[in-house]
């Protein structure tokens, strides 16, 4: 780990990362890729120490309320955050500036911040968005080994659920003949089911693969998966998309599951909610 002082924090859609690399270690992680220019290693985190103050210019400087989000490119829950508390001084900061909180993780360390997530949720809105990919608890040590698992990830959704924060779960990705199966998706669905979750965001069965992260996913498969590799070379050659080759049948039976449980499930209305502040609280900040 070490630190560095960043220039700005926020990007032109309100999203903000604490840190650049991770050490959750997952196989499949597009974050890897060298179109992203790392210098460092991946797993030596880069620390924007001076993130809550530039958080701070910014949420002073803004005429208008909206949501702010973080946890696209690096998890904002990484374990180093235990000590860190960046993301925490940076919710702090939302919370009394009165904007929105997205959150993006895979890690239950988000629970740390229940009470800052419900001060922002009753001024405005607070969600927590969970990635959940692999059922099987074995398997899911494999695919994101440093990291809790799916099952705790679902109890952390259904501990936001009772404190009154919404959810959205991202479906991705779905590596093929890995976790492309029916049970697969249907354990994932009952959990989200179970958890009352708002939505869930699926881009298809499948995964994609560019330069930097098809090296360590490959690895990952020669050290688990022996012969997996020339499949996927067969099958898909160096094709940034690979679609899984169920991937009809799965998400047919994805959008039929989520319609009949009241759960989002377009993409696009999902993303619409997360960017919407709602009015009452906008008014409420005029006067």
């Amino acid at each position: 780990m070490h630190f560095v002082n960043a220039r700005t924090i926020l990007s032109a859609q309100d999203g903000m990362n604490l840190c650049r690399g991770c050490t959750h270690g997952c196989i499949y992680c597009d974050s890897r890729s060298r179109c992203y220019g790392f210098t460092h290693a991946f797993e030596d985190i880069e620390v924007k120490q001076n993130a809550p103050e530039l958080l701070e210019a910014a949420l002073r400087s803004r005429r208008r309320r909206c949501m702010i989000g973080t946890g696209s490119m690096s998890d904002p829950y990484l374990p180093a955050e235990r000590e860190l508390c960046l993301t925490r001084r940076c919710l702090e900061l939302i919370d009394r500036y009165e904007f929105g909180a997205a959150v993006i993780t895979k890690s239950d360390l988000v629970l740390r911040d229940l009470d800052l997530l419900q001060s922002i949720r009753e001024k405005g809105k607070a969600v927590v968005q969970m990635t959940l990919t692999t059922y099987e608890e074995a398997l899911c040590r494999i695919v994101e080994p440093h990291v809790c698992t799916t099952r705790r990830r679902f109890e952390v959704l259904c501990a936001l659920r009772d404190r009154g924060i919404p959810t959205v779960v991202w479906l991705t990705p779905i590596l093929p003949y890995l976790n492309d199966t029916r049970e697969n998706l249907t354990g994932i669905l009952d959990y989200c089911i179970r958890a009352g979750v708002k939505g869930i965001i699926c881009f298809g069965m499948g995964m994609t693969l560019r330069e930097g992260n098809r090296e360590y996913y490959y690895a990952a498969l020669d050290r688990h998966f022996p012969g997996l590799r020339e499949r996927y070379r067969r099958e898909f050659g160096n094709a940034y998309v690979l679609e899984s080759p169920r991937n009809a049948e799965l998400m047919a039976l994805f959008h039929a599951t989520c319609e009949q449980h009241g759960i989002l499930h377009d993409n696009e209305q999902i993303f619409a909610w997360l960017r919407e502040l709602p009015e009452r609280y906008e008014q409420m900040t005029l006067f």
